[in-house]
């Protein structure tokens, strides 16, 4: 087996900064964009940044539209509910305002209203045919609304496939969006449940990206164009990950305890980007792959600060659950690494020995986990042992990401990962 010799760094452009939110419209104007679907979510259609965003675009005289039924955790059912409104609306640019759900709806439409096919054409192998984008899409300028998904420079779109009752998605480096905005302002009001989800979620992004099989033990492609955008660790995505771990574990804590801490939420929303970059080329591993099929399989929990009677385990809660388990498992596939990245949360591991470093990433994850208010575990978001296998299940064909795995994972393994998931303290 010929293995990889090649990494590539890809991004979107990033513009940051208080209030840069008012130049959208400059910013689609020179993109070439005249007729804008602008995506969000019913929780945000009256919001100050949709109205600001929207009132940017008219300015420069953009013919504007919104698509305001983004689903707060998206199925192929919502995504092409998106896709039919791309194609009626004829668009020739995308603008996405809200968290990683809009944004990724955005990247949907903007496919395959761009390049038209069966649904099932671009999704991830094994579950969907996997085929390559053929081309260049449309411009997308991405509004994060909070500091977590890093979707403002991934090209990758998730979704809830509801025959599975797991989530999977769409991953090549066409679906980027070519700028993201992120500002600050945009983050003051949100719930601190959700604070704390969306800042996990980027911190587990770091992590994994940090930990990932690096990308010169993967198989090589067969031609350039199947290489993933997923490449597994490398020294761009070491970078940007370090950086994003550092500025999550310093600041998290103070945005969810004082929400008004201009400084903290901006170093939070920007360490949202700098994972992003970070995951988007080095890719993620087995707590996002175990994390699809918790969202999927979720009955009755609801999460403090997300909208009422919608049972969910939100996208940043079921991947952090399962974080600590995985660390000691993947720990032995690379102990320093697993060290640097405790050391980069404030642990002190001057005297660590290399047989406990995934126990000592753990522990500062789960440590960072219980300061921030989350869940005790598995179990305390409505699963037992008797779901485990049917976990395992939705978790076995998530290859985008299971196969970066530093450590390879049986079903057995998966058995017991999920199993130490339960209660974590």
């Amino acid at each position: 087996m010929k293995l990889e010799t090649a990494f590539s760094m890809d991004t979107s452009s990033i513009k940051f900064g208080p209030g840069v939110i008012q130049e959208v419209g400059w910013d689609m104007e020179e993109q070439g964009a005249t007729r804008v679907m602008v995506v969000t979510d019913p929780n945000l259609a009256e919001s100050e940044p949709v109205s600001v965003v929207l009132e940017s675009l008219q300015k420069s005289d953009i013919d504007t539209v919104l698509f305001d039924q983004t689903a707060v955790e998206p199925t192929d059912i919502s995504f092409k509910e998106a896709i039919k409104f791309a194609e009626d609306g004829k668009f020739d640019g995308f603008v996405a305002v809200g968290g990683g759900s809009s944004m990724d709806t955005a990247k949907a439409a903007n496919l395959y209203s761009t390049y038209p096919a069966d649904f099932m054409t671009y999704v991830n192998p094994p579950i969907g045919e996997g085929k390559p984008i053929p081309g260049p899409l449309k411009p997308l300028v991405a509004v994060p609304t909070t500091a977590g998904t890093g979707s403002e420079t991934t090209g990758v779109a998730i979704f809830d496939y509801m025959e599975m009752q797991a989530k999977t998605g769409i991953a090549h480096r066409a679906l980027r969006p070519v700028k993201g905005i992120v500002d600050p302002n945009n983050t003051r009001s949100l719930p601190k449940m959700v604070a704390a989800c969306t800042g996990l979620d980027q911190l587990t992004h770091a992590l994994e990206s940090l930990t990932a099989l690096p990308y010169n033990r993967r198989p090589a492609p067969d031609h350039p164009k199947m290489r993933p955008a997923y490449q597994g660790s490398n020294p761009i995505s070491h970078v940007w990950a370090s950086q994003a771990i550092e500025m999550i574990s310093q600041n998290l804590v103070r945005v969810i305890e004082d929400p008004s801490d201009d400084e903290a939420r901006g170093e939070v929303l920007l360490a949202a980007s700098y994972a992003g970059i970070g995951f988007g080329n080095g890719g993620l591993h087995l707590a996002h792959g175990m994390s699809y099929p918790v969202s999927g399989m979720v009955r009755d929990y609801l999460p403090e600060g997300y909208p009422p009677g919608h049972p969910l385990v939100p996208h940043g809660m079921a991947v952090v659950l399962n974080a600590p388990a995985v660390f000691r498992f993947t720990a032995p596939a690379n102990p320093e690494i697993h060290l640097y990245a405790a050391k980069l949360m404030g642990v002190d591991v001057s005297d660590a020995k290399p047989e406990d470093a995934g126990e000592i990433l753990a522990g500062a994850v789960i440590d960072l986990m219980r300061k921030v208010g989350m869940p005790n575990g598995l179990a305390a978001v409505g699963f037992s042992s008797d779901d485990v296998d049917k976990l395992v299940e939705g978790t076995l064909p998530q290859h985008r990401v299971t196969k970066l795995s530093p450590r390879p994972a049986s079903p057995e393994d998966l058995k017991q990962l999920f199993l130490d998931s339960l209660i974590l303290w």
